[in-house]
């Protein structure tokens, strides 16, 4: 018999039940293989630039994978969630050209094609609504009003499970809320001998509480969201008493050190604390955890560092094995878990257990792996209809390039016409209503606000860029591809808020968090946006004529950034009205704007803000910079730093930059690890 198990282990409470005897001292390796955000990104394609993408896609995750198994013959395959929404082929397939019930989804054909072993839901998977959800999964929800179209439906070949989302007619959770995999799997005794031992594997899944205000519309008085770790309280205990020998939690969360919250989006950190958790795949912030390896990679998020417990370069929170491996497929998660048997139950060796999120150019840093080449013929009729949608003609033109490159120093040829469709949409909004209420607001200011969505967020790749090359020579005509480029989210619809000046001061600051605290007198490089992990909370605000100017002063610290703000030339006045149109997920607290929760929300459309941009273009006989693109709110206090500063950004765009008119984009100074261009940026100017 060993002696008691050391403070390097990580007791598991699975019990060995009726399962054959398994000799005291025996050691496995149980590979947790883990995705997330894949985001409907089957193929390394960019649907909105028509082009091929080798950055991104399962057809290249599944090169990981093959890899992955063969390294670890004893292994299970699981999603983290957001699989479903993202790009164009998944609103083609769920709005555009809705899949029919014994059609199966392009990314769960691929999914079900790899072997997956279960998944978990993320937030976006409520954004086509509960039909379409229990249809595609094909799955009673217990929701009442909701049923699938037929008895049996193109569907995963996996459990799909989540664990703190409940009907609130039924009171039972949408789903099963874990599932337990029976494995077959090789060990060896304790002198060395080979075995072959049963393991059961208990799933669970959470999403963040917030799909209750983001996706208000479709799941409002249908479901309730408890908390993550009440959740886990719960699951965790009744999974090992049905013989789990190990958990899995997949949290499409990302790691939040600051108080519990049953109400935080970003639980993973304090599901990490939950007893019984042998291993955690955790999501939703598209972020590299740990640290990748592979040669000259990225460094760690900047939001990553530092937090307590939390140990990035092996890959453990708060003792727990952790991955989060990015999104789009670019990365897979890998937790190999040291096991040894112990007092009847196999307990995890922390010591030896390894963690993991390998990239696409793992092997040496430099060259990425070859696309599985099964995955593309799965979905090619699917790929193919897409990219005709794509392509259909819009039905206007414009004489200059929409692009999101530099948006992070003021461009807003790609963010102004999306304030003013929004613009227009709430003033004809107030000017029909037959609300009286909403006509007294008639005579308010209308401005709007909305972010560079696509602006590195998911990679080098990842920036918005419309119509490159146009001019007013040789305009270009827009496609229905575009107005996704603009504006990425599909699922957003469009409100209204009522505020005061002291509101849109705060709102102002909040935005400004997006950059860095510049201090001029360090020589050492520093850089202006740290991370670009909440891009999509980079708003920038339009009024009509140019109405609204700012200025941000990154020297500052973060809530005292914001001066010279001024409305129709003069200081703006705290007690002055105005209604501002946005988002949902933005009316509705999304991005935790002082405020801004849903208390000041006038206006609920059910349209999409994606829509709406699309129908505003096509009203346009053509689009012209001078007047849809040229209108800068903002700009940043003039600074002289006694060191370099550099923004990231797609390489190869310094010209861009000078056609724009930007003189702060310096130079080019070469590409980073994680393939970014490197831009020396003067604040002086």
């Amino acid at each position: 018999m060993l002696a008691a198990a050391p403070a390097a282990f990580l007791a598991g409470c699975g019990s060995n039940g009726d399962k054959p005897a398994i000799p005291e001292g025996s050691t496995m390796e149980v590979a947790v293989l883990a995705t997330t955000d894949l985001h409907q990104n089957v193929l390394s394609y960019n649907y909105y630039a028509l082009a091929a993408d080798t950055s991104l896609g399962l057809e290249r995750t599944a090169a990981l994978i093959k890899s992955a198994r063969a390294e670890s013959p004893n292994n299970v395959l699981l999603d983290d969630g957001d699989a479903t929404q993202g790009t164009l082929l998944g609103d083609y397939q769920a709005q555009a050209q809705t899949i029919a019930c014994a059609s199966t989804l392009a990314i769960y054909k691929a999914m079900n094609s790899l072997g997956y072993d279960a998944a978990g839901l993320g937030n976006h998977e409520f954004n086509y609504g509960l039909p379409f959800l229990s249809q595609t999964l094909n799955a009673d929800l217990g929701v009442a009003g909701v049923s699938k179209p037929a008895p049996d439906c193109g569907a995963p070949k996996f459990p799909v499970v989540i664990s703190n989302v409940y009907s609130a007619s039924s009171k039972a959770p949408l789903l099963k809320p874990y599932t337990l995999i029976n494995k077959t799997f090789a060990a060896k005794g304790p002198n060395g001998e080979a075995l072959s031992v049963p393991l059961n594997i208990g799933v669970m899944s959470v999403v963040p509480p917030q799909i209750m205000d983001w996706d208000a519309k479709n799941l409002a008085d249908k479901v309730y969201v408890n908390g993550v770790v009440e959740t886990a309280t719960q699951f965790v205990p009744e999974m090992r008493s049905k013989g789990a020998d190990l958990v899995v939690a997949l949290s499409h969360g990302g790691l939040d050190a600051s108080a519990y919250s049953p109400k935080m989006e970003n639980g993973s950190y304090h599901l990490s604390k939950v007893p019984g958790i042998d291993a955690l795949v955790a999501g939703h912030s598209h972020l590299i955890f740990p640290a990748a390896r592979e040669a000259g990679a990225p460094a760690l998020d900047g939001s990553l560092k530092g937090l307590p417990g939390v140990d990035a370069d092996k890959g453990f929170v708060n003792g727990v094995p952790t991955v989060m491996p990015q999104s789009w497929g670019r990365r897979l998660g890998i937790i190999k878990l040291s096991l040894v048997y112990q007092g009847g139950k196999w307990v995890v060796n922390k010591d030896k257990t390894q963690v993991e999120a390998r990239g696409f150019k793992y092997s040496d840093g430099k060259t990425i792996v070859d696309a599985e080449p099964s995955v593309a013929p799965l979905i090619d009729a699917e790929h193919q209809a897409a990219v005709a949608y794509a392509k259909q003609p819009l039905g206007t033109t414009t004489d200059f390039q929409m692009s999101a490159y530099f948006s992070l120093v003021g461009d807003v040829s790609a963010i102004q016409i999306v304030n003013q469709a929004q613009i227009a949409y709430v003033k004809n909004f107030l000017a029909t209503t037959t609300d009286a209420t909403l006509k007294s607001y008639q005579n308010i200011p209308v401005i709007s606000c909305s972010a560079p969505f696509k602006a590195g967020r998911n990679g080098p790749t990842d920036f918005t860029d419309v119509a490159p090359g146009a001019s007013a020579a040789a305009p270009v005509a827009l496609q229905v591809r575009n107005p996704g480029d603009l504006y990425l989210y599909g699922n957003n619809n469009i409100q209204a808020v009522k505020i005061k000046g002291k509101d849109l001061r705060a709102w102002l600051e909040a935005a400004a968090k997006q950059f860095g605290q510049i201090d001029p007198s360090k020589t050492a490089e520093q850089d202006l946006v740290p991370s670009y992990a909440t891009i999509f909370n980079f708003d920038v605000f339009y009024a009509e004529d140019n109405a609204l100017t700012y200025q941000i002063d990154v020297s500052k610290p973060a809530g005292s950034r914001v001066v010279n703000v001024l409305y129709k030339g003069q200081p703006l006045a705290d007690d002055a009205d105005f209604i501002v149109a946005t988002n949902d997920y933005r009316a509705g607290g999304g991005g935790s704007v002082p405020g801004i929760d849903g208390s000041k929300t006038i206006i609920k459309s059910p349209d999409a803000n994606q829509t709406v941009v699309a129908e505003y273009l096509k009203r346009q006989p053509k689009l012209q910079r001078a007047s849809n693109g040229a209108a800068r709110a903002w700009s940043f206090v003039k600074l002289n730093t006694a060191g370099p500063v550099i923004l990231r950004s797609t390489a190869g765009k310094l010209a861009i930059a000078q056609s724009l008119g930007l003189p702060q984009v310096a130079a080019e100074l070469g590409i980073d690890a994680a393939g970014y261009g490197r831009y020396s940026i003067d604040l002086s100017k």
